[in-house]
C-alpha cells in the first residue's frame, strides 16, 4: 500500500492511499475516519483488484480545509474525483461503506460516467443519521432525532473523548470487549480488529462528529435513475444502519442485488470474504454490461475469479 497527497477541487490536500496489487481498479468511498486495516480482504495481493480510496478531510492526515464548511457531500465527491483523476483512472466500480455509501451514491448519480458499477455496504444512501437503531416499532423520525441528537452530544463531549479514548490500550481485553458489543460481531478477526482501531482511536473526536453531522444530514437519494449494477449488502444487527433503511433505498433499481447477512456494522471486518465474494461477482455483472455495449466478446467466468477463489481458499485454510 502506498499514501500520498492530492489537491481536492477547492486546494485542500487529501491523503490518498491505494494498494499495489494487480487488477481491475476499484474506488473506496471509507466509512467516515476509518482506516485501511478495516478491509483486511482488499488488502491481500488475491482480492483480485486495485483499491484506491482516501481519508476523509481533517483525518490521517488529510487537511482540514481553509473553509470549515467544505465538508459536506459535495466535497467527499470532489475528493473521489481527485483520487480517481490523479490515479487515471476514468471509470470504475465505486464502493462504498457506512457514511461512504452517501458518498458512493452521490458520486454514480452526478458523474454515471465515472462509475461502472456500485457496491454499498452497511449504510444507507442519505439521510445516514436516520437508520441507526432499525429496530422493530421505533418510527424513522425517532430514529433520525436520535441520530441528530446524539452526534451532537458527542461533539460536544470531545475533548473529553480525546483524553479518554488516546489512552485506550488495544490488547486482548479491549479487542474481545469490543467483538462482545454488538457494533463488532465476534465472528470477526480479533487480529483485524485490533489493526483497525489502533489508529481510529486517535481521532479529534469534536472535528470526527462535526464531520458526522455534514454527512448524514445529506437528505435521502433517490437512486432511480442509476443505471449501473448495484449490489447492497447489510448486516442483520447493524445498529448504526438498519437493514431495512438499506433495502428501502434500492428496490426500485432493475439490476439491483440485496444480501443481509448475520453481520453487524462492521461488515468489512465480520465478513471480508462476503465482500471479496460479492465485490467479484458484481465485476462480472459490470463487465457483462460493459461488453454488450461494446460488442466484446465475454470472458470465461473462471478466468475472472480464479485469483477471489483462490484468496477465498487461502483464508479457509487459515481460519481451519
Amino acid at each position: 500500500m502506498q499514501e500520498h497527497d492530492v489537491a481536492s477541487a477547492d486546494g485542500t490536500l487529501i491523503r490518498v492511499w491505494r494498494t499495489r496489487h494487480s487488477g481491475p481498479p476499484v474506488l473506496l468511498c471509507p466509512g467516515l475516519g476509518t482506516v485501511p486495516e478495516s478491509w483486511p480482504a482488499l488488502l491481500l495481493p488475491t482480492s483480485g483488484v486495485t483499491v484506491h480510496s482516501w481519508y476523509d478531510r481533517g483525518t490521517m492526515g488529510s487537511q482540514r480545509p481553509a473553509d470549515p464548511t467544505r465538508i459536506g457531500v459535495a466535497d467527499s465527491v470532489a475528493d473521489a474525483l481527485a483520487v480517481l483523476d490523479d490515479a487515471g483512472v476514468r471509470r470504475c466500480v465505486v464502493v462504498g461503506w457506512s457514511m461512504g455509501v452517501t458518498v458512493a451514491a452521490e458520486l454514480a448519480l452526478r458523474h454515471p460516467e465515472r462509475v461502472s458499477g456500485l457496491m454499498l455496504i452497511g449504510g444507507a444512501p442519505g439521510d445516514a443519521l436516520a437508520a441507526v437503531l432499525g429496530l422493530p416499532g421505533v418510527p424513522e423520525e425517532l430514529r433520525r432525532l436520535i441520530g441528530v441528537g446524539g452526534a451532537h452530544a458527542l461533539r460536544a463531549a470531545g475533548p473529553l473523548l480525546n483524553g479518554v479514548l488516546s489512552r485506550v490500550p488495544v490488547n486482548d481485553v479491549t479487542t474481545f470487549l469490543l467483538r462482545h458489543s454488538g457494533l463488532v460481531l465476534p465472528s470477526s478477526a480479533p487480529d483485524a480488529v485490533a489493526a483497525a482501531i489502533s489508529r481510529f482511536l486517535t481521532h479529534d473526536w469534536s472535528w470526527y462528529f462535526t464531520l458526522a453531522l455534514a454527512l448524514g444530514r445529506w437528505p435521502a437519494q433517490d437512486l432511480s435513475g442509476l443505471t449501473c449494477p448495484v449490489t447492497v449488502i447489510a448486516g442483520r444487527f447493524d445498529v448504526l444502519a438498519s437493514a431495512g433503511s438499506v433495502a428501502r433505498s434500492i428496490g426500485v433499481l432493475p439490476q439491483a442485488r440485496f444480501r443481509r447477512l448475520a453481520a453487524g456494522h462492521l461488515l468489512p471486518l465480520e465478513a471480508p470474504d462476503v465482500v471479496v465474494e460479492e465485490l467479484a461477482l458484481l465485476q462480472e455483472r459490470v463487465d457483462a454490461v460493459e461488453r454488450v455495449l461494446t460488442g466484446a466478446e465475454p470472458v470465461p467466468r473462471r478466468t475472472r475469479t480464479a485469483p477471489v477463489r483462490r484468496a477465498l481458499t487461502s483464508r479457509s485454510r487459515h481460519h481451519a
